[in-house]
């Protein structure tokens, strides 16, 4: 198949959502009936973000075949519905390792490894790996132009333009700052980051350009001119009231079809997108606005993004806004807890690892258990959900993770058997999608349609210590999701409750714009009381 690519670049500064442009792209021209694949690349020298602390890079994504990603990958699977694999992530690690590997086994031959063929090479092959089954693949590319790290990627880059030539398409994302003390708009770190891409070789084809004002003719005029580039291929990436507009708004604009345009593609009619539009069109009605705690120790919203958006879509499904807070699990206190949780309508006992802030997920579960409110433990979330009942319903003294205390009388939550010899942290985990068997009758099997078996993603290494399984379901809280291969108790709930449910898979990464997550949809209208 003879795919069209579309890189998507930045220039300026970080964090202008290169990933929503990307994304949105991918959206637009699914909507004309093309097959599309998105890939990050990302220029740091980790193997993946597994390893990375929250707070220098946002979540952790996880694909069906268990890579740990970068969390655009998580807005590609939400706009456009693809499930993306370990093929549509690479890092700058993943690329010299792959070579030095090839190196040591001597498939060069003794000759001389540089970045210039030898990295770029295998930058381009893997760039190129996805073309197969698609008739466009969106490639974005991590960091800022000029970029130490990046400069090789965009050596790729315009090689591939040269090999491509129509079939590869720039789109370049720049930010145009407003001076308020001036009151104007500037474009001149516009310009700047364009002559930056043209000393690399790359003339962009196509320029967005994120603002927080909007852009006029004028302005949209003069950056085409300075910048070389036509002046209806100059469209102006806003601020939202929700990234799910931004679509919509690039299509108005003719992103897709300026694209179309330069890969010498028919641009045919305009699609309605009527799907999307009706969730806009819910999103905007809502009205209502629904307080759900997270609990969790990461105050940085892109640490807990997909939950965040998971909430979102199914609220707006649920025709409710909701509002997530933040609550800081390290600094919830017994004489505290109650005020901090009180104004929530439910609680999301958030994921993460090693023991700052458990003591706290301990404290936000048994309040919500006791109080009667919605409350929904995810991974590490659902283990503190575990560790709870056993200590408070169960007697347990002592009771906890081995992973937080290795001598607890009471290890309800265990490392798995087959992480014992696991000396690497990197990619070692349980990782990706796993069946699960759910109990029928039971409130999460209702949540999915009545479904017996579905299959959901994981990230973990310690697990529900199935010793301790029997005297949980005596006491109440019942084992409702096994995985049929591992006997691995994948969900627990307390039925007598409104809803008080826990999972060791992440349902977060399931979540798109058109499906949301039935979990999160069952959470939703239980914390909404209907």
């Amino acid at each position: 198949m003879d795919s069209t690519h579309i890189f998507v670049t930045g220039g300026v500064v970080s964090s202008l959502g290169k990933g929503i442009i990307a994304a949105s792209i991918g959206k637009l021209l699914q909507a004309r009936g093309y097959q599309v694949t998105i890939q990050k690349f990302d220029p740091y020298i980790n193997i993946d973000p597994g390893t990375l602390n929250p707070y220098e890079h946002g979540e952790c994504y996880v694909t069906d075949d268990g890579m740990e990603t970068d969390l655009d990958l998580g807005h590609y699977e939400r706009f456009t519905g693809i499930r993306t694999t370990r093929h549509n992530s690479v890092t700058t690690g993943r690329i010299y390792k792959a070579v030095i590997d090839r190196e040591r086994r001597g498939d060069y031959l003794g000759k001389t490894i540089q970045v210039v063929p030898h990295i770029t090479d295998e930058i381009k092959r893997r760039m190129l790996r996805n073309a197969s089954s698609a008739d466009f693949v969106i490639t974005e590319v991590g960091g800022t132009i000029g970029d130490i790290e990046s400069a090789p990627f965009m050596e790729a880059i315009r090689q591939l333009r040269q090999e491509l030539g129509s079939r590869a398409v720039c789109v370049h994302l720049t930010y145009v700052p407003y001076l308020k003390a001036a009151g104007e708009l500037k474009t001149k770190p516009t310009q700047h980051s364009v002559k930056e891409l043209q000393g690399m070789g790359i003339q962009p084809d196509i320029l967005v350009l994120r603002t927080e004002h909007h852009l006029d003719d004028a302005l949209r005029s003069k950056v085409a001119s300075f910048c070389n580039v036509e002046l209806e291929c100059v469209v102006q990436s806003e601020d939202m009231p929700s990234i799910y507009e931004v679509p919509v708004s690039m299509q108005r604009q003719g992103l897709d079809a300026a694209i179309l345009r330069k890969a010498g593609i028919p641009v045919g009619e305009t699609p309605a997108m009527q799907p999307w539009r009706d969730f806009l069109a819910k999103q905007r009605s809502a009205t209502a606005t629904l307080a759900i705690g997270l609990v969790g120790k990461y105050d940085l919203q892109d640490a807990y993004k997909s939950i965040r958006e998971s909430l979102s879509l199914a609220g707006t499904y649920c025709g409710v806004r909701v509002q997530p807070c933040f609550v800081n699990s390290e600094e919830l206190t017994p004489e505290n807890v109650g005020e901090r949780l009180a104004g929530m309508a439910g609680v999301i006992v958030c994921p993460g690892f090693g023991p700052r802030g458990v003591a706290g997920k301990v404290l936000a579960a048994e309040w919500c258990r006791t109080h009667d409110v919605p409350a929904f433990g995810i991974c590490l979330g659902m283990q503190m959900m575990v560790v709870e009942f056993a200590r408070n319903v169960l007697g347990y003294a002592g009771a906890d993770s081995s992973e937080m205390n290795p001598a607890t009388p009471h290890p309800v939550i265990d490392l798995m058997a087959e992480q014992m010899g696991v000396t690497q942290k990197g990619g070692t985990m349980r990782l990706g999608a796993y069946e699960c068997e759910l109990a029928e009758g039971s409130r999460v099997s209702e949540a999915y349609g009545g479904a017996s078996l579905v299959s959901e993603r994981h990230r973990h290494r310690y697990e529900f210590n199935n010793a301790y399984r029997a005297a949980f379901e005596a006491a109440g809280m019942k084992c409702v999701g096994i995985n049929p291969a591992s006997d691995l108790v994948e969900v627990v709930e307390v039925a007598g409750l409104r809803w008080y449910v826990g999972t060791q898979f992440h349902p977060e990464y399931g979540s798109t714009v058109l499906r949301p997550h039935p979990l999160f949809m069952s959470f939703v209208r239980a914390s909404a009381g209907s």
